[in-house]
């Protein structure tokens, strides 16, 4: 898409690169910025664009971008960037810069504006308070609908929305909403008091950004209020902040789903080191739990290994294990799905537990009935596996049916008790639970193999 472009840059052509990046979006042009692999090229096209455009454009570039700019630029060039971004933009940038360029930046800014970063980066990291923006239409229930409309036109260019407003008091506590369409079909002279919804939905400068996620997704805001401990109208937070919040969230569980810390840069832009400090914890704390596994294979080694039954049952322990840890993970995923859209609670515990049992018992059977058909036809007819004969058949289904159940108990419970405790559903996903079926698979493979096969 930018290969033209690109080639004039390289070639120095900056006057075409000039009047091409006019015609474009403010996104496509962070999305050329982020592909340019020159430092100096990036702050020369940078450069090239209108002061109140690259303003926008900064807010869409990567963090480590945003850095090489703000080191190349002027005080005079950052405090325009500053002053045109919206304070959410702002903060945003400043929580992923070093601390050297955040004093910098601090430093050239007005004092207004400072203040106002400085009071945001104070709030909690995933809060509503860190992802709200105090650009916002207040207004008065008193005032006529012409009044307000003047208001709106004067400060409309420099909020982040003005399809919603908000009405407060005189002590700025929160008393209604009204919408851009209800102003405008009102009559002139009607209060704003008379026309406004005033079972307004709010949230906390405390409140969890999933939280506020689900409160957009449920009533399909646009604008969500924010207001402190005394309900004092504080800010904002918008539907494009709230996209970025379900992609942040989404990552990270994903991340802790597969055993890994969640990274806050792009795997291009994660170093090797990074990758190996945000992965090893989980893949040591899996070495050693799979001791136990060991521990019991090793237990029970001269009773397996022995006897017309020895190859059989440990050629099927693989099975067994496998089979048991896939049926865990399905229910742990979706136990944990079913969670982050609030649709299961720890009080559903019963519930969830009852409906899995009916489920793996469903499977299991399934399973039972088709692992006991392949260990007759498929290894003791074509194979010829030794110690093949309808009991050591029987003995394996059954252990499987039984993992099978075990499994999609532990795997719906587990992130349902993390939950309770405070801890993130993800983190006792597919390899911790893997690691927790697998010693029980064994452990009942084992017991049920030696009580009526040896």
């Amino acid at each position: 898409m930018y290969e033209e472009l690109l080639e004039m840059i390289e070639n120095k052509k900056y006057k075409s690169v000039k009047e091409s990046l006019l015609e474009m979006h403010v996104q496509d042009i962070a999305d050329l910025l982020e592909q340019i692999e020159s430092p100096s090229d990036i702050i020369k096209v940078f450069r090239l664009l209108p002061k109140d455009i690259g303003a926008e454009v900064f807010s869409y570039i990567e963090s480590d971008i945003q850095e090489k700019l703000v080191t190349a630029l002027s005080d005079k060039e950052i405090s325009y960037i500053i002053e045109e971004m919206y304070i959410d933009d702002a903060v945003d940038f400043m929580e992923e810069m070093p601390g050297n360029v955040v004093e910098r930046v601090l430093r050239a800014s007005n004092k207004e504006t400072r203040l106002m970063i400085n009071k945001y980066l104070g709030y909690q990291e995933d809060t509503a308070g860190s992802i709200m923006t105090p650009e916002f239409i207040d207004l008065k229930e008193n005032t006529t609908v012409s009044t307000c409309l003047k208001r709106i036109k004067r400060l409309g260019e420099n909020v982040e929305t003005i399809n919603v407003m908000y009405i407060t008091d005189q002590a700025r506590v929160l008393k209604g909403v009204v919408t851009i369409r209800d102003i405008l079909l009102a009559e002139e002279d009607a209060k704003i008091g008379d026309i406004m919804d005033d079972n307004v939905i709010y949230a906390e400068t405390s409140t969890d950004q999933e939280e506020i996620a689900r409160i957009f997704k449920q009533y399909d805001f646009i604008a969500l209020p924010i207001v402190d401990k005394e309900k004092r109208l504080v800010g904002i937070v918008t539907v494009d902040d709230i996209v970025n919040v379900i992609e942040e969230e989404a990552t990270e569980d994903i991340a802790l789903m597969a055993g890994a810390t969640p990274s806050e840069k792009p795997y291009l832009k994660t170093s090797s080191f990074r990758l190996w400090i945000n992965r090893i914890p989980w893949l040591i704390f899996l070495l050693l739990s799979a001791t136990f596994t060991g521990l019991i294979i090793s237990k029970n080694e001269s009773v397996l290994s022995t006897g017309i039954y020895g190859i059989l049952l440990t050629a099927c322990m693989p099975m067994i294990m496998g089979t048991g840890g896939n049926a865990g993970g399905q229910a742990s995923a979706t136990i944990i799905r079913g969670i982050a859209l609030n649709e299961i609670e720890f009080k559903d515990s019963l519930k969830v537990m009852w409906k899995e049992l009916k489920v793996s018992l469903l499977i299991g059977v399934s399973l039972s009935v088709l692992c006991f058909g392949k260990i007759m036809l498929l290894d003791g007819l074509l194979f010829k596996t030794e110690g093949v004969t309808a009991v050591s058949s029987l003995v394996i289904s059954i252990s499987m049916l039984v993992t099978i159940v075990i499994s999609k108990l532990v795997g719906c419970m587990l992130p349902l008790l993390a939950k309770k405790c405070h801890l993130d559903p993800a983190v006792v996903a597919n390899p911790f639970i893997t690691t927790i079926i697998d010693i029980l698979s064994l452990l009942i493979y084992c017991n049920l193999a030696i009580a009526f096969l040896f």
